[in-house]
């Protein structure tokens, strides 16, 4: 396991570059963890299940690829719904706002 320092935290709650920025079926573009969890919070069901269903799990993939959080990605890919989604999110922010 990594031990996160508050240099890898600061990073990881900071705005991604303007081109790593998250494309979201309801036409948002999100840059940080802060914008993801308003996101999942207020998006439609439909908007969800189009970036996580069977086949895909977006908001995961991009929380590892671009952020570089591996735990809240996997916990992400276990959510089944926005809500805990969301909930997931707002967990990690403030533990990493801890640190």
């Amino acid at each position: 396991m990594v031990k996160i320092t508050k240099s890898m935290a600061a990073k990881r709650l900071g705005d991604v570059a303007k081109e790593k920025k998250f494309w979201c079926y309801d036409g948002r573009y999100l840059k940080n963890l802060q914008e993801l969890e308003e996101a999942l919070e207020q998006m439609a069901d439909e908007t969800f299940r189009y970036h996580v269903n069977d086949t895909k799990s977006d908001f995961s993939n991009w929380v590892r690829d671009v952020i570089g959080d591996d735990k809240l990605s996997r916990d992400l890919n276990k959510s089944t719904n926005r809500v805990q989604a969301a909930r997931c999110v707002a967990s990690r922010i403030t533990w990493l706002k801890q640190k």
